[in-house]
């Protein structure tokens, strides 16, 4: 997909029209965010990054003078934004541990249709980065205008469009920014587990040594009591012989 868009957009950009998600705008009014979240806690720090760094880039936007509108996913960033008396616009919890693409498509279809009619003059992308099982990185992207592909000139491949390019590009790019969001959140998900997994690793590893240290005082405890009772024992009976 991304190289038939980079060939796409090569020879149809060109042209006098552009498609109206590639359309940048002179002056950047107000910006759409969408914010992937978990559902649930007891994943560690991951919520909590990825709220801190929405809660950053909308105070970026605002101090910009920007208009700005929230549409979440998972319940930790509609809290979030609740709680700090964001605009928010849309919200999508309970996808669950293997979402399809249809479930991301009311959060998809409200952001290209609000970008398409001037509602947003862009719209970012937060969500967890999975890098591996004990990183997970909050990334901020731009989702809109979509960006085509710098490196259009590497391949030299002549594809033949039906019924023709513009229609072909017409029908690829609101697919293309599904495709994003739908990464996003599959990646969003794979984060979540690793991080829960970790966190609940770390929780267990505490809590054994938490046990090992109240058996230890325990121990010292009971040690120093039977002690003290064998001395009042023993000093008693000496006092008995001595009378």
């Amino acid at each position: 997909m991304w190289d038939v868009m980079g060939e796409l957009t090569y020879r149809v950009v060109g042209g006098t029209q552009v498609h109206p998600l590639l359309a940048h705008r002179p002056e950047v009014r107000s910006v759409g965010l969408v914010l992937i979240t978990p559902d649930r806690g007891l994943c560690g720090a991951l919520p909590s990054n990825l709220n801190r760094t929405a809660a950053r880039f909308l105070l970026e936007q605002q101090q910009q003078g920007r208009r700005t509108a929230v549409l979440t996913i998972g319940k930790k960033g509609r809290d979030f934004m609740v709680r700090a008396g964001q605009n928010l616009v849309a919200e999508t919890i309970g996808l669950g541990d293997a979402p399809a693409l249809v479930d991301i498509l009311p959060i998809a279809t409200n952001t290209i249709r609000g970008f398409s009619e001037g509602e947003f003059d862009e719209v970012y992308l937060i969500y967890a980065q999975f890098v591996n099982t004990l990183v997970q990185r909050p990334i901020r992207k731009r989702l809109l205008p979509v960006e085509p592909p710098g490196d259009f000139g590497t391949t030299k491949v002549d594809y033949t469009y039906e019924p023709d390019r513009e229609s072909v590009l017409d029908a690829l790019l609101p697919r293309f920014v599904e495709v994003q969001l739908y990464q996003a959140v599959l990646e969003s998900i794979a984060s979540e587990h690793s991080a829960r997994m970790v966190a609940m690793r770390n929780a267990n590893d505490n809590a054994k040594e938490l046990v090992r240290d109240l058996t230890l005082f325990y121990n010292k405890t009971r040690q120093a009591v039977i002690t003290k009772e064998i001395s009042e024992i023993a000093a008693g009976a000496t006092a008995l012989a001595q009378g």
